[in-house]
């Protein structure tokens, strides 16, 4: 076998919510390691009759080309046409194929798929006393202005979750996914920061309903200079809670970033705790450990680990994460590290958004809900 394949799940009497995260061992053919991703991932939702709510594939962009036809021959009638977040790395340690992540859902009701100029752009899936909402790989590349992109991919997803009742007050998870990062990622904040401003989800410094976040310098598989990923919960109403601080950092927008550490949702069979992109970072904002991989490393997951820690959570909780490294030498030593982490992690080579950040992770954490 040359994949590894790490399912975390929880249930409810109305649903069992799962996580799957799938990556390459051992360097082989591109198609081959695909195949095994997908006919595993195929398996596991068919023996659960589970479906898919959130897919992201993360390989070079050769190897996406390839995850294209492998996706669809494996998947077959589980595919409904929603395509997931095709993400564009660097190529790591284990090949161009980096890994596949699944959000994942069994309940009564099948997710509807959502559309968007009839284009499938997401799911929403419906159980007693909650409805949740997930879109994907959501891009509005007609401008050759990065900014303007970005401007018109956060109104399209406002026209979205209108469409449900919606809006950014019902959003407690963003992912960020922005080509060439470090060239504009001051542009990038500067048009979140003003469209949350006019949403009224930044009210004051001291009033905010700001989502957990990631902005990281993935390229969207369509030229397109950014896309996102977002999670909303439409029901329970106002039933999120915001961490602007937490753990050991305090809120970055105190330095232009408009997110959370951290948000606390109802999701379809329990509670999550996201946790935003987390960095060598101190209180004050400032980069720690620069030139040193491993000080940044630990650094990050212990940072990581004090949102754990803050919201009742362990390592054992953890369901799904993501380890951004600068490079490859970065990514190895990563992964020496986490052999003594636990946690479902799928580590991309790309870069961050400030040059000296060599490493940055986010994670979920589930919690079983008491209710």
């Amino acid at each position: 076998m040359t994949v590894n394949i790490d399912v975390r799940n929880v249930s409810s009497p109305e649903a069992e919510e799962m996580y799957i995260s799938a990556t390459p061992v051992a360097a082989a053919p591109i198609p081959e390691q695909w195949k095994e991703i997908f006919s595993h991932i195929r398996d596991i939702l068919l023996s659960k009759k589970a479906y898919i709510l959130q897919e992201r594939i993360f390989g070079t962009k050769d190897a996406i080309e390839s995850a294209y036809k492998q996706r669809l021959d494996e998947f077959g009638i589980l595919d409904d046409k929603v395509p997931p977040a095709f993400l564009v790395c660097k190529e790591g340690f284990c090949g161009p194929a980096a890994g596949v992540q699944v959000h994942a859902v069994r309940c009564k009701n099948k997710p509807e798929v959502i559309y968007f100029d009839n284009n499938p752009s997401g799911r929403i899936v419906r159980t007693p006393g909650r409805t949740f909402l997930a879109l994907s790989a959501i891009s509005a590349a007609l401008s050759p202005n990065p900014a303007e992109q970005a401007k018109s991919m956060l109104e399209k997803a406002v026209s979205i979750l209108a469409n449900y009742g919606a809006d950014f007050s019902n959003v407690p998870r963003t992912w960020m996914w922005l080509g060439d990062i470090l060239s504009w990622y001051e542009q990038f904040n500067a048009v979140r920061n003003n469209f949350f401003i006019e949403q009224g989800i930044i009210a004051k410094k001291t009033n905010q309903s700001l989502p957990a976040s990631t902005g990281i310098g993935l390229s969207p598989d369509d030229n397109a200079a950014c896309a996102m990923d977002l999670v909303a919960v439409i029901e329970p109403p106002h039933s999120i809670k915001y961490l602007p601080s937490a753990g050991k950092q305090h809120c970055a927008y105190e330095y232009g970033s408009a997110f959370s550490r951290a948000t606390l949702a109802s999701t379809p069979a329990a509670k999550t705790i996201f946790i935003s992109g987390t960095a060598s970072i101190d209180i004050n904002g400032a980069t720690t450990n620069i030139g040193d991989p491993l000080g940044q490393i630990k650094e990050t997951i212990e940072n990581a680990r004090a949102v754990l820690r803050d919201t009742n959570c362990t390592d054992k909780n953890v369901s799904q994460a993501i380890a951004y490294c600068k490079t490859i030498d970065v990514q190895r030593v990563f992964n020496e590290f986490k052999k003594d982490l636990h946690w479902p992690v799928i580590s991309v080579v790309c870069d961050i958004c400030r040059p000296e950040l060599l490493f940055e992770i986010e994670a979920a954490a589930l919690i079983k809900d008491s209710k």
